[in-house]
């Protein structure tokens, strides 16, 4: 079992720049992929970035490629997205989510979800 607990999120101006943390209980942290995932009103949950388990393989969507950094710390068993030059079509609730052993961009690789957390970008 894992838990994960995402933080970070909040209400920010075009522009600008948020760090969100998913913080993953367990000791197994780096057999697990992590994914980060968003859902705007309306929308379907959308792929955002993906890590491998030691952290070297890395994925993104074309929406966020060069503005979204994902990264890992295994030693405190947490994973970040920074998200820089943010725009208003960012505006989503953030999950962040775990696979056994895989990183993909598909939901249905995952197996623990985070409740997520909310970012507004503001025009």
């Amino acid at each position: 079992q894992v838990q994960l607990v995402e933080s970070g999120g909040g209400l920010v101006q075009a522009g600008a720049s948020l760090r969100l943390s998913c913080a993953a209980s367990g000791r197994t942290f780096d057999t697990y992929g992590m994914g980060w995932f968003r859902q705007a009103p309306g929308k379907e949950r959308e792929f955002v970035a993906t890590i491998s388990p030691g952290g070297r393989g890395t994925s993104y969507s074309d929406s966020v490629k060069g503005r979204f950094t994902i990264s890992r710390d295994n030693a405190k068993n947490t994973a970040y997205l920074q998200m820089n030059s943010l725009k208003p079509e960012d505006t989503a609730v953030y999950y962040c989510a775990a696979s056994l052993w895989l990183y993909s961009s598909s939901p249905s690789q995952y197996n623990y979800w985070g409740q997520g957390t909310q970012v507004t970008v503001s025009s």
